[in-house]
């Protein structure tokens, strides 16, 4: 008996060691038990000017989820404000914002019309209601957050029933003045990802490509060149929405396709024309046309005198009657005219409206305002072609979250087509003034919708701001091919982006949303343990050392006396 007292207290011992360390992952796990959620989230980008911040300047989430029905004098500085664009208010998160004030965090729902995945179920859906008014919310919403520095994360999201089931018991325990702290429980939104980090030495790429214009035997002189060129990449809220389907998506379609017109007439040398034709896709549009600049720069003086002009191609998929052509150079410039005259003469044969727009440029002022400005700056006749009358502002309007597949009308991108098409073919044949169709319907030279809306439907899914795409990004290798396709000579060129702009990565994530137990249940479930393990304990002294010595536990121990000598 003797030895098996010691054996006993070893296995009580043991057994309290795994009670305890039971204790402390149930302890460690109850805050976070319930798993309600994990949704797919898109950060608001994160950018400098000249070292000048703006954007959202975190990226890592940890607080509770709160709604806009939070009761007055709130403490939100560890509150994530879970705002539907449907119940914005457009002055509350300008005040927030505007004013620094305290806020743990921003997540945007946005309805699914504006999800360039799921396109087709929001079309089924009642969410297309009222969407002119959430297009102006949006882009309001969208233009106060680029243009601020916003000290805390910023995500938006996309409505389903999931979120809208959480935000649902939020406000339900808002309205009841019961928000969500680490008293109470409730919801909390965790995003858990690697703090961004500068994108070194982004890189910008253009792609051109020639068609060579018939040359006769003996000619020493060069042909002319026509430019048509496109800017392709995007700026946004949050780069990984940043599809741009009409600006400049539309664009770069139109080019493609009058590009594959052109191919054909040629490819046979009998209906060859005698100019050279140029097409080129540039990339940062958003950024003063920079690419645009070192594209052009590029060019020795013999190439760029033998541009006769450029046409550039900018927002042309949801206009309805109007087209407008801005220049650089007055209006009565013999090539404005011959231009302007072009385009007008096929406008009316079209049904359609052309309008003219001068704009002088201010060579002392670094800001671009259209693409044909860069090469106007180089004193090479351009134009830009586009239904907007208004040039937008630095860095919007080219990418934003309202410009998706919904909002982009194919018939008007293919009217557009042959407007350009046909008033280029006219010059370069000689026909101007004529009513002479080249590129009539249902002839081997007509516009092809198919083309145009496969082309679309890639871009309108594809983002593309600049400094995210790798030089042999997919979407820049099927552009080169495209255009390999239909033109001759054609070229790559990569070039890093101004350094006046920096840009930081981690632009997407997944929102991890937990149902937390409040300080109540804790303490509840902690009673519960504690009077387990006691009753436990008490079982396995009784039964490996008796009841007595259960009691003796609890006795206090006889105190020794001190003999005095």
């Amino acid at each position: 008996m003797a030895q098996a007292k010691p054996g006993g207290e070893r296995q009580v011992l043991e057994s309290m060691y795994s009670m305890i360390a039971l204790v402390f992952i149930l302890v460690a796990c109850v805050e976070l038990c319930d798993a309600a959620t994990v949704v797919d989230v898109y950060r608001l980008i994160q950018y400098d000017i000249s070292g000048a911040p703006f954007g959202s300047r975190l990226a890592n989430l940890n607080h509770h989820a709160g709604s806009l029905q939070f009761a007055p004098g709130s403490d939100l500085s560890r509150t994530v404000l879970i705002i539907p664009l449907r119940e914005l208010n457009i002055s509350f998160v300008k005040e927030y914002i505007t004013q620094n004030q305290p806020l743990g965090g921003l997540l945007f729902l946005l309805p699914q019309i504006f999800n360039i995945e799921n396109r087709e179920r929001a079309k089924s859906n009642h969410q297309t209601d009222g969407v002119e008014l959430l297009k102006n919310d949006l882009a309001e919403l969208e233009k106060l957050l680029i243009h601020s520095k916003i000290p805390y994360p910023v995500y938006f999201a996309f409505e389903d029933d999931d979120i809208e089931a959480v935000l649902a018991d939020v406000k339900r325990n808002d309205a009841t003045g019961q928000p969500a702290t680490a008293t109470t429980g409730g919801y909390k939104l965790v995003v858990s990802v690697p703090e961004p980090k500068k994108r070194a030495s982004p890189t910008i790429t253009n792609i051109q490509g020639w068609l060579s214009g018939f040359k006769t035997d003996g000619d020493a002189n060069q042909l002319p060149t026509i430019a048509i060129v496109a800017s392709y990449d995007t700026f946004g809220a949050a780069p990984a929405l940043s599809v741009g389907s009409d600006s400049n998506g539309s664009g770069v379609v139109a080019l493609l396709e009058i590009a594959r017109l052109f191919s054909v007439l040629y490819s046979n040398p009998k209906t060859r024309g005698r100019y050279n034709l140029l097409f080129g896709l540039t990339s940062g549009g958003p950024y003063n046309y920079n690419g645009t600049h070192k594209w052009l720069r590029s060019f020795d003086q013999r190439q760029r005198e033998s541009i006769d002009y450029a046409i550039c191609l900018n927002s042309i998929g949801s206009w309805d009657n109007d087209l407008w052509i801005h220049v650089s150079k007055p209006p009565e410039n013999a090539y404005i005219k011959q231009i302007f005259e072009g385009f007008s003469n096929v406008a009316e044969e079209l049904g359609v409206k052309v309008g003219l727009k001068h704009k002088k440029i201010n060579i002392s002022n670094p800001r671009v305002a259209w693409e044909h400005e860069q090469f106007s700056r180089l004193r090479v006749t351009a134009a830009t072609l586009s239904e907007l009358s208004v040039a937008p502002e630095l860095l919007e309007s080219t990418g934003s979250l309202v410009d998706g597949r919904p909002f982009v009308n194919e018939a008007a991108i293919i009217k557009s087509v042959k407007l350009v098409a046909e008033s280029l073919a006219r010059h370069i044949y000689g026909h101007k003034g004529k009513n002479v169709q080249i590129f009539a319907d249902n002839s081997s030279l007509a516009v092809n919708p198919s083309y145009i809306k496969s082309w679309l439907d890639l871009l309108s899914q594809t983002p593309r701001v600049a400094p995210f795409l790798s030089k042999n990004d997919p979407f820049i290798l099927a552009l080169k091919k495209e255009l390999e396709d239909h033109t001759d000579e054609v070229n790559v060129q990569h070039e890093v982006l101004d350094g006046m702009f920096t840009f930081y990565d981690s632009t997407r994530a997944s929102l991890n949303v937990y149902q937390v137990a409040s300080v109540t249940f804790d303490l509840l479930l902690l009673l519960v343990l504690g009077s387990y393990l006691i009753v436990l304990f008490s079982f396995l002294v009784i039964t490996t050392r008796g009841l007595d010595d259960l009691i003796s536990l609890f006795r206090r121990p006889p105190s020794r006396k001190v003999k005095t000598a």
